[in-house]
């Protein structure tokens, strides 16, 4: 099993960082969205990581040509989408598998989805059932609650859909079939998740918009327009260096080129409501707002995060490192989401962080942590990016070593060698 150990921080920084990844999210949006368009779309800084290449793959095995020089991508959609004869492989990615279970649900054909053991272990009815009540052929075991999923896809009825939870992922998928259902469809959940399908499919001309609480889909009429977009750099990748700054004396980073999509930089305003200096700087707008993120370091202090956690679900292991070296209590709540990521990551945070000898309670929807001092520890990421960067960071604080770290490759391949910037990095088998 593979692991990596980081040494601490010796002295102070002061960083531009121009190469965090690009935008998961985004890139996994743009190889699915461009199956709607009949041109071809352009991608530029399309993220090169396994689990948005997976989503180019299954792309090409409904049909697409997919031309990838390394950095960007064209995508020329069929004419008509295939049936596949393999299984479409999501690798790790619970985005790919739930947009895709949205998208094929209204197409006509036969599709399986299946991914790693880990994303097999996710739950999938929260995507399978709201599509099961529009007429969706969904199956899989545990009636669908786990992968493989197998799909008999078909045009779908119109729907009238309120969510019980607030996920961009449950969002996407029911408004990828609205958009091919026979009629008007409306959707609505209790807080705004994170919003860029809804951005990104209105730039290409579908006909979604808010009305009484609901987002409405009209069906398409044509084809969309094709996307000609940068995919900007990932801001919840770029989170792991701002606490990096954040919990270093003296020191400062800028993120550079990253959405600044409100809906994706909640965590970034928790570490200022912390005391952490931190700045957007917008410098265009068009898909998304894109800008540069400064941060410097200011002494830390306890914060509580209850609201808006759908915007900052991915951030919260990162932002539990600088919960443990804050002053006094920090409370995580209303996060029942996060036992359904990659890990349980409300177990997975307090098992780590009782590793480093934090004073850390579990709680059933989250967690409370009284800052103080980090100490070294090996880590189990459980298979989880965020687990697995979050404590690789905690490391340049005091040391750490963090085994099972090969599904790092899923959403930064290149995060060890920016952290090799400021503090020593080993990998080992």
């Amino acid at each position: 099993m593979s692991y990596i150990e980081v040494e601490p921080v010796k002295g102070s920084f002061d960083e531009v960082i121009g190469e965090i990844a690009s935008d998961k999210s985004i890139s996994h949006r743009c190889a699915i969205f461009s199956l709607l368009s009949d041109n071809p779309s352009f991608i530029k800084n399309y993220l090169q990581a396994e689990d948005t290449l997976n989503s180019l793959n299954i792309s090409k095995l409904l049909g697409c040509r997919i031309e990838n020089d390394g950095k960007n991508v064209t995508i020329i959609p069929p004419k008509e989408l295939k049936e596949p004869p393999h299984i479409l492989d999501c690798g790790n990615s619970g985005t790919a598998i739930r947009l895709f279970m949205g998208f094929l649900a209204s197409q006509e054909g036969f599709f399986v989805l299946h991914g790693d053991e880990y994303l097999a272990r996710r739950p999938m009815k929260r995507v399978a059932n709201p599509l099961r009540s529009i007429g969706a052929k969904i199956d899989g075991r545990e009636d669908g609650e786990l992968a493989p999923i197998s799909i008999r896809g078909a045009k779908l009825d119109g729907f009238k859909y309120e969510s019980a939870i607030s996920s961009a992922q449950v969002k996407s998928a029911l408004i990828l079939a609205g958009l091919n259902a026979k009629t008007t469809s409306f959707y609505k959940e209790f807080e705004l998740s994170r919003d860029h399908s809804e951005r990104m499919l209105k730039g290409m001309g579908a006909d979604i918009s808010n009305e009484d609480g609901y987002i409405k889909i009209n069906p398409l009429t044509k084809p969309l327009k094709p996307l000609e977009i940068t995919v900007p750099s990932d801001p919840s990748s770029g989170f792991f260096f701002a606490v990096l700054a954040a919990i270093t004396p003296d020191s400062k980073v800028i993120i550079k080129d990253t959405t600044l999509n409100p809906t994706r930089v909640e965590a970034y305003k928790v570490l200022k409501n912390m005391g952490v200096y931190v700045e957007f700087v917008e410098k265009e707008n068009v898909y998304e707002p894109i800008g540069d993120i400064v941060i410097k370091h200011c002494e830390l202090n306890g914060v509580t995060v209850s609201e808006n956690i759908s915007w900052l679900i991915d951030e919260l292991p990162a932002l539990s490192i600088a919960m443990a070296l804050a002053k006094g209590k920090s409370v995580v709540k209303n996060a029942e989401e996060l036992r359904v990521k990659e890990s349980d990551r409300i177990s997975s945070v307090v098992e780590s962080l009782k590793k480093c000898e934090v004073q850390v309670e579990e709680k059933e929807d989250g967690y409370e942590i009284v800052g103080g001092e980090l100490n070294y520890a090996v880590i189990d990421s459980h298979g989880d990016h965020r687990i697995a960067m979050s404590f690789l960071v905690a490391g340049s604080r005091c040391g750490m070593r963090v085994e099972d770290t090969e599904c790092i490759n899923t959403s930064f391949p290149n995060f060890t060698k920016i952290l090799n910037r400021f503090c020593g990095v080993k990998n080992g088998d």
